[in-house]
């Protein structure tokens, strides 16, 4: 490692090999920083990169201790992590509701939980959370608990983290194109149900969710915390399209 890198921040992105965890990345290392991409399936092109399960407590762990011992500490979090199902309640398997809490929810604490206690004082933690923390859909009974509890999970850290000045915030997009959602983009009547319920009459890129996480790691963000930044071009104005009716539709 040279002077150049011991110099610059060290920034772990977790869920960072595709989506707006990608682009995080990118965006990080075009500014400086030192990024540790940690993911399920981690990007074969990037040796550095680690692989993560937010889900076991154990990998989570071992993921922070290796980031201390290889960097010798870090100040940014971005935990990009996630995953979601399509189901109404009353027909809902119960281990896949658990699944989507146990890597939105769960594995989200377990970042908080080790990467919080590893941080260096005065550095910052940000999690993906979504406009579903706030507005709810037929069918996403599962992720909607899961991001609504992670916007509260952030408050707590919040506090609890203060004292040693380390920043917590969340940030809630809308509709990214990304490798999770673009499935869904395919069925007929969602694209335009979800831009007709967003003011701005489009969906974001993930590069504008990467600049707003990056400001959120960086000093000038010194004195914001225990906050949820909506970016959804308005989308949190209006209502939420009715996913599971136009995929029912879409499938009858």
């Amino acid at each position: 490692m040279n002077s150049d890198e011991r110099q610059s921040p060290v920034t772990v992105v977790i869920g960072g090999a595709s989506g707006i965890g990608e682009a995080t990345a990118q965006d990080l290392r075009a500014h400086g920083h030192t990024v540790v991409v940690a993911d399920l399936n981690p990007p074969a092109d990037d040796p550095a990169a680690v692989r993560v399960d937010v889900a076991d407590e154990a990998s989570v762990a071992a993921l922070f201790d290796k980031v201390v011992t290889t960097h010798g500490g870090f100040t940014g979090v971005v935990n990009c992590a996630g995953v979601s199902t399509l189901s109404q309640i009353v027909e809902h398997d119960a281990a896949e509701f658990r699944r989507v809490i146990d890597v939105c929810l769960t594995g989200a604490f377990l970042v908080l939980k080790h990467g919080g206690a590893r941080i260096t004082d005065g550095g910052a933690l940000v999690s993906l959370s979504s406009l579903n923390a706030r507005q709810p859909g037929t069918g996403m009974a599962a992720y909607c608990s899961a991001k609504a509890g992670l916007v509260m999970l952030t408050q707590v850290a919040a506090l609890e983290l203060g004292p040693r000045r380390v920043r917590v915030n969340a940030v809630s997009p809308g509709l990214v194109v990304t490798p999770l959602t673009a499935p869904a983009m395919d069925i007929p009547g969602v694209r335009d149900a979800y831009l007709d319920n967003t003011p701005l009459a489009r969906s974001g890129e993930p590069a504008e969710i990467a600049a707003l996480l990056r400001f959120l790691l960086s000093d000038d963000a010194a004195w914001i915390t225990g906050e949820n930044i909506d970016i959804n071009g308005g989308a949190h104005l209006q209502r939420y399209p009715d996913l599971h009716g136009l995929v029912m539709k879409a499938f009858a």
